[in-house]
């Protein structure tokens, strides 16, 4: 065996270049795989993580006739008392922070420009708004009492050319089905970096929100934050109600796991692909190494070496193509992986509705998804191997002499 390992060494630095290269293609491949796995990921998680914070929280307890397509703003479909309600929800070990919400459908016009937002009311002092007050870029943050102002986002600002202290005519429906329209003045542009939220969303004190919306004392939901995601099961048990509805982020969030498994799909499909190629350009190597080797082949048999002792000597050069290739990918996947994790993708404008995605993806590998794809890459170059070491140990001494003349 130690013989047959080195022939196999040996004729692998016949063509040092031509083996180089190949492990070069499977190091390329194999780094390629690392860093669209940790693309992948750190797109999903990014998701998540933004949709819970901005939109969805843990949980959320609505009334059971709530239904947030249609922004209602009936007080049947609203929590009535939400302060109170919120505090003893806050009031639970597990919760971090809940606070009511007010959601409802406006018009933001400006001179001759007008867009459609979604006007979030919130009460300012909440830690739940705390990645707004963090991603405050200009003027300052809501008071719970202020009534004339309001926050928007930065897209929104730039498409409207509007800065802090300008004034925005907004029109709001409201609970009884008509329209109020008032003017207020900006006292804040926000950026959370996620653009498919910060477009569309503005922010007024709730108790502003609930005025201008005829729906005093009402909130359209509770908006929680745990201190570890793992209890929302035990949370939302311990809060069902008859007249509410508890709803946890994986069910909030549904369209993220669906985006989620199909992109699993096309991802898978892309690993093969990659590793197609790379199999394919192993596979010409060892190849040539054959017809290159025919001569050398012949006697080997003729001296009485077996049929499998030369399928193996095969087999090993593409073992150790395959430990050069992995090693080289790995190194240069991790600094790739390492290098975008702290600079990141910008991707800009990629958000949808439900699904949340920031203007900056950074990469994130995980130990499973590095171990499978080098176990995967280093498996499908000793499978690109089988062919060129079946078609070597089937050849007959004497023709393998004759042709290898």
């Amino acid at each position: 065996m130690k013989q047959i390992l080195k022939i196999a060494f040996r004729d692998l630095g016949r063509n040092r270049r031509r083996s180089f290269f190949s492990a070069l293609a499977l190091a390329m491949g194999l780094a390629l795989l690392l860093l669209v796995a940790a693309f992948f990921n750190g797109e999903m998680n990014s998701a998540m993580d933004a949709t819970i914070l901005l939109q969805s929280g843990h949980l959320q307890v609505r009334m059971a006739s709530y239904e947030e397509s249609k922004t209602s703003l009936k007080w049947e479909n609203l929590i009535a008392d939400p302060e109170q309600l919120a505090a003893q929800i806050e009031s639970l070990d597990p919760v971090k922070t809940a606070s009511p919400r007010l959601f409802a459908s406006g018009i933001v016009a400006v001179r001759d420009e007008s867009a459609g937002v979604r006007i979030y009311g919130i009460d300012p002092s909440s830690e739940a708004n705390d990645p707004y007050r963090i991603g405050l870029l200009e003027g300052e943050f809501l008071t719970p009492d202020d009534r004339e102002g309001v926050l928007i986002g930065q897209p929104l600002a730039e498409k409207m050319s509007l800065g802090v202290g300008d004034s925005i005519s907004l029109s709001v429906n409201t609970s009884s089905g008509d329209v109020d329209e008032q003017v207020f003045t900006i006292r804040g542009i926000y950026s959370t970096q996620t653009y498919g939220f910060d477009s569309v969303t503005i922010f007024l004190p709730l108790a502003k929100a609930q005025a201008i919306t005829q729906a005093e004392r009402h909130a359209s939901t509770i908006f929680i934050l745990l201190n570890d995601k793992a209890d929302t099961e035990t949370v939302a048990a311990a809060m069902q109600g008859a007249d509410f509805a508890v709803l946890t982020w994986p069910k909030m969030n549904e369209m993220i796991m669906q985006v989620e498994e199909m992109a699993n799909s096309y991802i898978f499909i892309l690993y093969l692909i990659v590793l197609g190629i790379t199999a394919t350009v192993i596979i010409n190597t060892l190849i040539m190494s054959v017809f290159e080797r025919t001569r050398e082949i012949g006697v080997l048999s003729a001296l009485g070496m077996k049929g499998r002792q030369i399928m193996s000597m095969f087999l090993i050069q593409s073992s150790l193509l395959a430990v050069g290739g992995v090693i080289m990918g790995l190194i240069f996947g991790l600094l790739l992986v390492t290098y975008f994790s702290k600079n990141g993708f910008y991707i800009g404008n990629m958000g949808m509705t439900g699904l949340l995605i920031g203007n900056t993806i950074y990469t994130e590998l995980t130990l499973r998804d590095a171990i499978s794809l080098t176990v995967l890459s280093f498996i499908v170059t000793l499978l690109a191997g089988l062919y060129p070491a079946v078609l070597a140990s089937r050849m007959e001494p004497v023709r393998a002499l004759r042709d290898g003349k």
